[in-house]
């Protein structure tokens, strides 16, 4: 038998392969509350170092935007990611919508559908996640906290509905553990913080890597950098904070108080489950409005050419 020449390709190493993960929505998925040199980084971010593996690259892109509602990550997040036709995308985003006035449970819904049709059409394996609502992560009184959680509990129904209806890689973010565990945000009690952001990046790491997609190591749960302190908690709110405050009064502001009325009002008449009621009525129209479900395809890798 002749020996095979020395520049004879190897035939035994496998093809390298690319996955493309592009993440959507908002502050959250930005990364704000988990800064670094130049930044912020975020649970994506740290997702992202464990996709790949010995013989698989990752590309990553962050298309969120602090402040982005459903109509943003619509009508130009998604274009952006369907041009970038990624492996995996992350579709986190609802929590601004229930803080402004024109929130619209049907048309976040339709909104959110149409994304998730877009990507998973041409075969993206997707990331959602229910979260908590942000008058409970800022402890608002009740009155002002119960409007916002009857929207964000909406909100994670439509999310939970979609996660079914494509198949996503779905993360229960919305539970006690995550509100009450302090150790989890950032100073501004909106945004996790290093360890959360770490927490959020495992938890959809774990589920990745059941389903055999996530191949490298998963992200570390401990932060690399000391918690933020009492001091530095003081000078958000004295800084930014305020800044934050004067940017939602003129829209959250009234709205908030006029929620925050209906909702002392029917609660001093024993009428709260109309609100519930008709929260549940919108939601079921919301669901019921969505066209019928895409077939899918499966999860494969893009090739990538060496040489």
């Amino acid at each position: 038998m002749s020996a095979m020449p020395a520049d004879a390709p190897d035939r035994t190493t496998p093809a390298r392969t690319t996955v493309r993960f592009a993440a959507l929505g908002d502050s959250l998925t930005e990364g704000v509350g988990d800064p670094v040199q130049g930044g912020w980084r975020g649970w994506a971010a740290l997702l992202a170092e464990g996709l790949g593996g010995t013989d698989r690259d990752v590309e990553f892109r962050n298309l969120a935007v602090a402040g982005a509602l459903s109509a943003d990550v619509h009508e130009r997040q998604a274009v952006a990611a369907a041009e970038f036709r990624p492996d995996i995308a992350s579709v986190v985003v609802g929590v601004n919508d229930t803080l402004r006035r024109s929130f619209d449970i049907g048309r976040l819904a339709a909104r959110l559908d149409a994304v998730c049709a877009l990507l998973a059409g041409d075969g993206a394996v997707l990331l959602t996640a229910c979260l908590p609502d942000p008058g409970t992560a800022l402890r608002l009184p009740g009155p002002l906290r119960h409007p916002l959680a009857r929207r964000q509990q909406a909100v994670n129904a439509v999310v939970h509905a979609l996660s079914e209806r494509y198949d996503t890689v779905h993360l229960h973010a919305s539970d006690r553990a995550w509100t009450e565990d302090r150790s989890l945000w950032s100073v501004d009690r909106l945004h996790p913080g290093e360890r959360g952001h770490r927490r959020l990046a495992a938890g959809f790491h774990r589920l990745l890597a059941e389903r055999g997609i996530a191949l490298g190591a998963r992200p570390a749960h401990e932060p690399g950098q000391p918690p933020p302190t009492r001091v530095a908690g003081a000078l958000w709110l004295a800084t930014r904070g305020t800044g934050w405050l004067a940017r939602r009064s003129t829209d959250l502001l009234p709205q908030l108080l006029g929620l925050a009325a209906a909702e002392a009002g029917h609660r001093a008449r024993g009428t709260s489950g109309q609100l519930d009621a008709r929260g549940g009525r919108a939601l079921a129209e919301a669901l019921d409005g969505l066209p019928p479900a895409p077939c899918l395809r499966g999860f494969v890798p893009r090739a990538r050419m060496e040489g």
